[in-house]
């Protein structure tokens, strides 16, 4: 019988990071984590066959695979103490998606998955907390609703919107049970008239349509585009992780965050990341709210006044940056973790090699070898040859006068300058007309990929260094600056302000990715010598 799914949790595992190709980055580091004794969610990954068939044509889920799943939920069910679609003590679920290279944020995702009408007043009455539950249940329905269904995101925003008005309120944190009990009949309203379909109540059922909505976004706009533009081959495939859910969003004492072992964008050997309290990992990594520095030496040197991890929970702290050590020398490579603090305790939702930019790159592989971390040989091997010959980031000429208009956050490294545009497809059309732009978006979300890819930098006011546009940017080796706060974006009237000062579509701004700042005008730039790191990396590839 063909073997579909792979279990992971409690300390052992089915698999194991060497079977990424059949597992994904994802399936296979749960397992790998698991089985060096780390606190990870347990759970199962089905395997990337089910994707090359399902992409084959054939769409209907194997028996076997079924009955191997209900295995798996019965071993979750054991390990949690909980049981899948239970009305009494129901075991919730997220559903993920898992290629063997990593492509963040490409592919779709479902949390908070099992909720229904009836296990919501049970997941209420267990936690205490009828706030939480409903909370809970009406993210698990937004989410279903938009990645299942494919209803507009931005009816469902329009109800919070709404209710927060109604409220008197600024932020979702602040609204009630009673306020989220409405949004989710208004949720169940939205999907009934827009999908023609009523939101499931069984459990299974969200469970399978999940997973072939996971199945289908491998192939969706976003996603080839991302894998052309990073020579991965369409036959991959995706897996899909099913995990028992943890919950950044129980109070004070719980947080999501996304750390790297290693700061992406310069290579500094620190800790760097950021995190939210009372929130779960996707709003970290949407840009809906500008997250927070994990250490004081990051919030410290940004100037910021919002409280580090490592001040809020300081025991907490002390553990996960011992984690992350063991991690990157168990992989000896720059690691990037997600993370989860439920009530107190600490789990590791995802661990995969960090994108970051070239710059970073070359310091983290002369230092790790530096370190005895990896040999010389293996140092240079990590290098794309054409993105050292790229690597020395344009800079401002340092002898202009610079107007600053906003400052941000130091995203991507390097500076660009172009015209202000506001949507992907206007920096896709300026592209073909041999124009250089920047696109400005409150927050770019992985459809903007295609114009992130036109423009010459991207510019948000919302997010932070872990945010969707900061991962990608850097990936593509293209400026970025995020988290402009001040910056106030119209998309109606294609315009921006700050400071009192407004710019419209059309307007030539420049963008400096190293130091976070917005600057007016078109500015020119320069490319410095190469020294240091760069320097050594070429005399070491020399020698072999």
């Amino acid at each position: 019988m063909t073997k579909w799914v792979y279990t992971f949790g409690n300390g052992q595992a089915d698999g194991s990071s060497e079977l990424s190709g059949l597992l994904g980055g994802k399936g296979a580091n749960l397992a790998e984590m698991s089985k060096l004794g780390f606190a990870v969610p347990p759970g199962f990954t089905i395997s990337t066959n089910l994707c090359r068939q399902y992409l084959g044509g054939q769409t209907d889920i194997p028996d076997a695979l079924k009955e191997q799943v209900e295995v798996a939920l019965a071993a979750v069910a054991t390990i949690s103490g909980k049981s899948f679609g239970d009305a009494e003590n129901p075991l919730l679920v997220s559903v993920r998606s898992g290629a063997r290279a990593s492509m963040p944020g490409m592919m779709d995702t479902v949390l908070n998955l099992g909720l229904n009408d009836q296990t919501v007043e049970a997941f209420a009455s267990q936690l205490g907390d009828a706030r939480f539950a409903y909370d809970t249940y009406r993210r698990f329905v937004q989410m279903y609703g938009e990645v299942v269904l494919g209803v507009d995101p931005s009816l469902f925003e329009e109800v919070i919107d709404d209710l927060r008005a109604m409220s008197g309120i600024e932020f979702d944190t602040d609204l009630d049970a009673e306020d989220w009990k409405q949004a989710i009949a208004r949720f169940k309203q939205i999907i009934q008239s827009e999908a023609k379909k009523s939101f499931p109540q069984d459990a299974r059922d969200q469970l399978w349509t999940a997973v072939c909505a996971v199945l289908k976004s491998w192939m969706s706009h976003r996603a080839v585009t991302y894998r052309a533009l990073h020579k991965i081959p369409d036959d991959d495939g995706t897996a899909v992780t099913i995990q028992s859910m943890v919950f950044g969003n129980r109070g004070e004492k719980s947080a999501s965050g996304v750390a790297f072992t290693r700061n992406p964008s310069t290579g500094e050997n620190n800790i760097f990341g950021e995190y939210l309290l009372n929130a779960q990992g996707e709003d970290v990594v949407a840009g809906i709210r500008t997250p927070f520095f994990i250490t004081e030496r990051a919030r410290i040197s940004a100037g910021s006044s919002d409280p580090s991890l490592e001040k809020t929970l300081p025991s907490l702290f002390e553990e996960f940056a011992g984690l992350l050590n063991k991690l990157e020398n168990h992989y000896a490579d720059m690691q990037d973790v997600e993370f989860t603090i439920e009530d107190g305790k600490l789990w590791l939702l995802q661990t995969r090699t960090g994108k970051r930019t070239t710059k970073s790159a070359i310091r983290i592989a002369v230092e790790m070898a530096e370190e005895g971390l990896i040999s010389k040989e293996t140092a240079v091997a990590r290098l794309d040859p054409s993105a050292l010959a790229r690597m020395v980031n344009r800079v401002i000429d340092p002898d202009v006068e610079q107007d600053v208009y906003a400052t941000g956050l130091p995203a991507s490294p390097g500076a660009a300058t172009g015209a202000i545009v506001f949507s992907s497809d206007e920096a896709i059309e300026a592209r073909k007309a041999g124009k250089k732009v920047i696109l400005v978006r409150k927050e770019t979300s992985p459809h903007d990929i295609s114009g992130m890819d036109a423009a010459v930098g991207i510019l948000t006011s919302g997010g932070g260094m872990t945010s969707h546009a900061a991962v990608v940017a850097r990936s593509m080796g293209k400026p970025c600056v995020c988290g402009a706060m001040s910056l106030r974006i119209d998309y109606e009237a294609q315009e921006i302000s700050s400071l009192g000062r407004k710019f419209k579509a059309g307007d030539l701004i420049t963008i400096d990715g190293t130091s976070g700042k917005v600057l007016v005008g078109e500015l020119p730039l320069i490319k410095p010598e190469p020294t240091g790191d760069l320097a050594k990396i070429v005399e070491w590839g020399k020698s072999f």
